[in-house]
């Protein structure tokens, strides 16, 4: 009876725990050749680190480093054949207000028209270019791949600080039909 009291604390423990998202290598090459998946956001790093840690050190559970824990907070950035979404935060400096509505903050657009170059990198996964060209900001973004779905998203605008953010590539929800 002992023993099964402690097999079950155990299985309760262990099954607390989030696991790692992370693809087989089958998927993660059919998903990145197909232009089809979402980034899922788990960290951000922002350039301006300093300012950064002056900010966030007067917040409770922050450990420093620069490093912005996002787990579970449903980040993404979305690759479809035909279009982008993003819905990324932002931390950083940035050198052209945006006007409007004040809840207009972070990385975030829809884009239908884009480019987009994806190359081999030299020990398997993909470097890929997305410039997308009917957005209001002028964003950069590189997304670096590995083989096993891990990925590091990095954005860049004239209007703001350079920002990368980590995590992993999986294959988009499908669509449930009404």
């Amino acid at each position: 009876m002992e023993t099964f009291k402690n097999l079950l604390i155990i299985v309760l423990l262990f099954s607390g725990l989030p696991s790692k998202a992370q693809t087989t290598q089958e998927t993660t090459t059919k998903i990145a050749e197909a232009k089809n998946y979402v980034f899922v956001a788990s960290s951000a790093s922002p350039l301006n680190v300093a300012d950064i840690n002056k900010v966030m050190s007067r917040m409770p559970g922050y450990t420093g480093g620069g490093n912005i824990n996002l787990t579970g907070s449903n980040y993404t950035f979305t690759v479809t054949p035909d279009s982008l979404v993003a819905y990324l935060p932002y931390y950083g400096r940035s050198f052209t207000p945006k006007i409007g509505d004040p809840n207009d903050s972070g990385i975030k657009f829809k884009s239908k028209d884009f480019s987009y170059k994806s190359t081999p990198a030299k020990k398997g996964g993909w470097l890929i270019l997305i410039h997308p060209k009917d957005v209001k900001d002028n964003y950069n973004l590189t997304l670096s791949i590995t083989k096993t779905g891990r990925a590091t998203l990095s954005v860049t605008s004239n209007s703001q600080q350079a920002i990368s953010y980590e995590g992993n590539i999986t294959e988009p929800e499908l669509k449930k039909k009404k």
